[in-house]
């Protein structure tokens, strides 16, 4: 069993070895082609494939969607029977299709020809083989764009389940979708904007997106007297509050600060914050991801970060609070 399984294994990888030096290669014109198609297209990108093909391209459809090109997955039977209303001019459609013969997808050409929708089509036909190429299927000649994902084998042992194909066709989308968020100069706050809900957007948020701003930053001056700071610091409950002057952060005073005053002396309401801030306090940018903050925090052992421009100016205050839930705490 074990040698059955390394055997499916290096077979795969021989074919996505394969399908490599055809993209770095021959192929390279054509996938250039298809991503400029892709890049160009004014409406979705509609995947459509059928059986394991089809399974491969909801896969597709979600990878492209999840990072910056908005595209469905279309059912090609289903289209024949009310669903093609899903196609519109300025889609473009990306076919998936071992044969390049498979009847559900040829009877979506006419319509595809008629709404001027451009055609990529991912097939095994050995179009750019090194061999004498064999004769292009229906589907690879009606494409715009015609890709080769051919293999020179299953890894099943009939040689008839799909599975050194499906994966080869599976690593081309990947290929597709990644070349065209770099064309797009995709970043990561685009991921982070686009997975609200997953842990790696969470992780990927950024100070600003969790910030509190406004009336909610609690803030005195350096002549304020310490029992205004502490009503200032109780009525905005973030345990912190700024000190301002001209506008520019010169420094805070947290609950613990008031612990450390009081143990030294017992009077401190006749001071003022400017004589019990702590000047040049520890300050985020508010571009930073949250990660950042929470690991500052860990390090400096405090609950909460003064947000600051380049300039000095506070934008607003993170709180431990804040990152909870980010699922980072």
């Amino acid at each position: 069993m074990n040698s059955i399984g390394s055997n499916v294994v290096r077979i795969e990888a021989e074919a996505l070895r394969a399908l490599a030096e055809r993209i770095a290669g021959p192929m390279g014109k054509a996938f250039e082609s298809a991503v400029e198609c892709l890049h160009s297209c004014g409406g979705r990108v509609v995947v459509t494939g059928m059986g394991k093909s089809g399974i491969i391209a909801r896969k597709i459809a979600a990878t492209l969607s999840s990072t910056g090109t908005p595209a469905l997955y279309l059912h090609p039977a289903e289209a024949l029977h009310g669903d093609l209303g899903m196609l519109v001019k300025g889609d473009v459609v990306l076919a998936l299709s071992s044969s390049g013969e498979t009847e559900e997808i040829l009877q979506l050409l006419a319509t595809m020809r008629r709404f001027g929708i451009k055609l990529i089509s991912i097939t095994g036909d050995s179009i750019y083989s090194s061999n004498s190429p064999q004769r292009r299927s229906t589907l690879a000649q009606s494409a715009d764009v015609a890709l080769d994902c051919s293999v020179d084998k299953e890894a099943c042992s009939l040689g008839l389940a799909p599975t050194a194909s499906t994966t080869a066709m599976l690593a081309l989308g990947d290929a597709l979708a990644m070349a065209l968020a770099e064309k797009r100069g995709f970043k990561e706050e685009d991921f982070a904007n686009l997975h609200p809900g997953g842990k790696l957007g969470k992780k990927l948020a950024r100070v600003s997106q969790l910030m509190h701003t406004g009336d909610a930053v609690p803030c005195v001056w350096p002549h304020t007297r310490m029992a205004d700071v502490i009503y200032e610091m109780s009525r905005k409950g973030l345990g912190i509050t700024t000190v301002m002057e001209n506008k520019k952060l010169v420094g805070v005073i947290s609950d613990g600060d008031l612990r450390r005053l009081l143990e030294h002396q017992k009077d401190v309401l006749h001071l003022t914050a400017g004589d019990c801030m702590t000047a040049n306090p520890k300050t985020i940018h508010p571009d930073e991801f949250a990660a950042t903050a929470l690991n500052i925090m860990e390090q400096k052992k405090i609950t909460s970060l003064v947000v600051v421009d380049g300039a000095g100016k506070v934008e607003g205050i993170i709180h431990l609070h804040d990152l909870w839930g980010t699922q980072m705490v």
